[in-house]
């Protein structure tokens, strides 16, 4: 009873007991416990210094006394002045960076191609094997023993010297070891007298493990059967590894002083296997090195043999005829296992989409192709070009209808015969379909898929008893767009100088005070890399009366004035005399007089040329690898585009004021290398026909003689104000229709045309 009333009475002081009895315990674990002497006088022994050095005093404990001692050590304290000694930096080492990111991560490409030919079969048997893989292939080089004067035109040859086999094949491995060891993981060589299935080789090596030792072909015995192994038969081609060469490099000179042999393949294979011990296997990891041995006068498309089908080499090859009809071959063959796939694959796709959650709707037609563009506005509805087999209503120049022609006709023709191909493949044999017309055509053009056509076919259909019928039947077709590729250019810069080329006849003196007003305000003045020649054409009767009468007597005094005016600028010119002008010719003279590396630009002095322009002029000509062709926008015939109206001091890029004469192919942007390289290829032309010359432009000359690519496109930056032209009826029948054109779409739009007409036949009525 008592001790619960005692209960009853702590309980609600209770908690304030146990907080005070915390409060002391916490105070109490605080505590110093560590004894320290309290010494005035200052000679205690146990005094601890926690100074660092002498001349500082070091700190206390937190409850020590400081002292008397203390107090005078602090009195007579002097501080050490430390002098500022700046700290000498190292000159930073200066971080090399490659040119491209593989380089830097040390990305290597996977397949390199040497080709054994020479110099009798390199013309023949070399260029066959170059047409049929070199367009597969990143990297294909043709090594010889000599070669002729003249190199078949886009192989990649190296001359050894010598037609000792053995000496080629050391030369061979060692050029390769010395190039191109660094950035390729597989080498491949093979004679010029044996297919390759690009391809496929290509599928091999990305499956095949590029640390390996790896000795891959056709695996034969050594002559005599003394040597162990077998080596590698060239006739059928081998694989390299670049760890296997890395491993030979140091024992090649070994090599070639003590294995004797007569076979090139041979003799590789037992440098091979003595100083690599790596022997040739047509088997690693799972993956089939296949070969085919052709027989002679073998016809490729009766061939059944399942060995030749997945052959990645055929051996031997007995003419460039038997190349190219193997290369067909074996590409039927691929494209129609291609097809398989994509049939194969649009299978799974629509079998997936049947458990999707929209089901079959999931899909999009056709199966594997971007679904169409949906627009999310009125302005942006693709819009559809009716058609017939005859016309398309919807023309370039705005008209109503126009005639189907050119590669628009050729394309509803491809489209319609498809169609039939397709409905026939779908119908038969229970029907067989025949087009009698075209009754409505589609198309229109959607950049996310590709160009799509709705046909109305009326059909005769014929069932299996003879009986036929007329119907119509819609028929919806997709030309898909392609793979896009990223085509690798050579790199150029804008530091290149311009040489820009002007012709002058006796019509052009009047347009060249305007010219060089304002080339010298875009040039000039503004210390463009550029220099301007001029070039003088006379015709005979001129060329005689030069000393009496000189027609370009008043530019070359104004060419005088500018120089003077600008003493840093000299503009040189070159006289020439002619009946006919002609850019070869003219292009002849000048390119002798220049080297080799020269960017020349021919214009007409009816154009503005500006600081843009010549940019652009250095960035799109490449040497020996591409020239450009602007097209410029010229002015329309101010009495026509302004009709009563005073024409504005500048005129606008717009279609009421001008156009892009893609008639005109006079301005020209190239290197003189190409040029040269160009007109020798016509050589042979020329002497059996030396008025070629006189009948083919600078445009013509490149796109019929040269190999480069011919990049033309319009230009707004060059700019020229409209001219009627004296078309010279000398020319060429091309090049003169050419001018008469470039004359008609320089008078005006059709609008206005139409317009102008319209007013003379109302005042005419009136």
């Amino acid at each position: 009873m008592r001790f619960s009333m005692f209960i009853s009475l702590l309980r609600p002081i209770g908690p304030v007991i146990i907080g005070i009895s915390l409060g002391f315990t916490l105070s109490l674990l605080s505590v110093n416990w560590v004894e320290e002497s309290c010494v005035l006088d200052g000679k205690a022994s146990e005094e601890i210094s926690l100074a660092q050095d002498g001349n500082s005093k070091g700190a206390r404990r937190p409850n020590s006394i400081s002292t008397a001692n203390d107090v005078d050590a602090d009195e007579n304290f002097e501080p050490r002045i430390v002098p500022y000694k700046p700290i000498q930096q190292s000159q930073p080492k200066k971080v090399f960076r490659a040119k491209y990111i593989s380089t830097e991560l040390g990305i290597r490409e996977h397949l390199f191609v040497g080709i054994l030919t020479s110099k009798n079969t390199i013309n023949t048997m070399g260029v066959a094997v170059n047409r049929t893989i070199s367009h597969h292939l990143d990297t294909v080089v043709f090594f010889t023993g000599t070669r002729n004067r003249k190199v078949p035109h886009g192989m990649f040859v190296v001359t050894h010297g010598d037609e000792r086999l053995i000496w080629n094949m050391f030369q061979t491995v060692k050029y390769i070891l010395e190039h191109y060891v660094n950035e390729y993981d597989w080498f491949y060589l093979a004679q010029d007298d044996t297919y390759t299935e690009a391809d496929r080789i290509k599928h091999l090596v990305a499956h095949l493990s590029m640390d390996r030792e790896l000795y891959m072909g056709s695996p034969e015995e050594f002559i005599g059967g003394e040597m162990e192994g077998r080596y590698c038969y060239g006739g059928f081609g081998y694989l390299l590894s670049r760890t296997l060469l890395l491993r030979l490099k140091p024992f090649l000179e070994n090599c070639r002083n003590d294995i004797l042999s007569a076979r090139p393949d041979e003799w590789l294979g037992r440098c091979i296997i003595d100083y690599a011990n790596s022997h040739c296997v047509d088997e690693h990891e799972g993956l089939q090195y296949f070969h085919y041995e052709m027989g002679k006068n073998s016809d490729p498309s009766k061939e059944d043999n399942v060995q030749f089908k997945n052959a990645l080499t055929v051996h031997p090859v007995s003419d460039p005829e038997q190349m190219y009809r193997l290369h067909k071959h074996f590409t039927e063959i691929e494209l129609q296992r291609t097809y398989d796939e994509i049939e194969k694959l649009q299978a799974e796709i629509k079998n997936v989409s049947e458990v999707a959650f929209d089901g079959n709707r999931s899909s999009q037609w056709p199966i594997g192709i971007n679904p169409p563009f949906e627009p999310k506005s009125r302005f942006e509805v693709l819009r559809w070009d009716y058609f017939t087999e005859e016309q398309v209503y919807s023309c370039i120049d705005s008209s109503p209808k126009c005639e189907l022609r050119g590669i628009d006709r050729l394309d509803v023709a491809d489209v319609i015969e498809i169609a039939m191909g397709e409905l026939n493949k779908k119908y038969k044999p229970i029907l067989h379909l025949k087009k009698q017309q075209l009754i409505n055509g589609y198309r229109r053009f959607d950049p996310t898929r590709g160009m799509e056509y709705t046909l109305d076919l009326q059909l005769e259909a014929v069932n299996q008893k003879g009986r036929s019928r007329s119907i119509t039947k819609r028929v919806h077709l997709v030309r898909p767009l392609s793979r896009i590729e990223i085509i690798p250019m050579p790199y150029v810069t804008e530091a290149t100088r311009v040489h820009i080329i002007l012709p002058l006849t006796l019509q052009d003196r009047d347009y060249v005070n305007h010219f060089l007003e304002v080339f010298a305000a875009n040039s000039f003045e503004t210390s463009e890399n550029a220099i301007l020649t001029f070039l003088f054409i006379y015709d005979p009767f001129e060329a005689q009366q030069v000393n009496q009468n000189d027609i370009f007597a008043s530019v070359k005094a104004q060419i005088n004035a500018y120089e003077r005016k600008y003493p840093a600028v000299k503009i040189p010119w070159i006289s020439v005399k002619t009946e006919t002008p002609s850019q070869i010719k003219f292009m002849d003279i000048i390119s002798k007089k220049h080297p080799v590396d020269t960017l020349f630009f021919i214009t007409n002095v009816n154009t503005n040329v500006n600081s843009e322009f010549l940019n652009r002029c250095r960035m799109n000509s490449i040497n020996n690898w591409q020239v450009f062709f602007p097209i410029h926008f010229q002015d329309y015939n101010p009495d026509i585009a302004f009709h009563n109206q005073e024409p504005p001091p500048t005129m606008d890029l717009v279609k009421d004021t001008g156009h892009f004469d893609r008639s005109s192919f006079e301005e020209a942007c190239f290197y003189n290398s190409d040029y040269m390289a160009t007109r020798t290829r016509m050589a042979s032309d020329v002497q059996e026909n030396e008025e070629i010359l006189e009948t083919l432009d600078i445009y013509d000359t490149f796109v019929k003689y040269s190999v480069l690519h011919v990049f033309r496109a319009v230009e707004p930056a060059l700019h020229q104000k409209y001219r009627y032209q004296a078309c010279n009826p000398r020319l060429s029948e091309d090049m003169y229709h050419r001018c008469v054109q470039s004359n008609l779409d320089g008078l005006g739009s059709r609008s206005q045309l139409a317009m102008l007409l319209f007013e003379q036949e109302q005042g005419n009525s009136t």
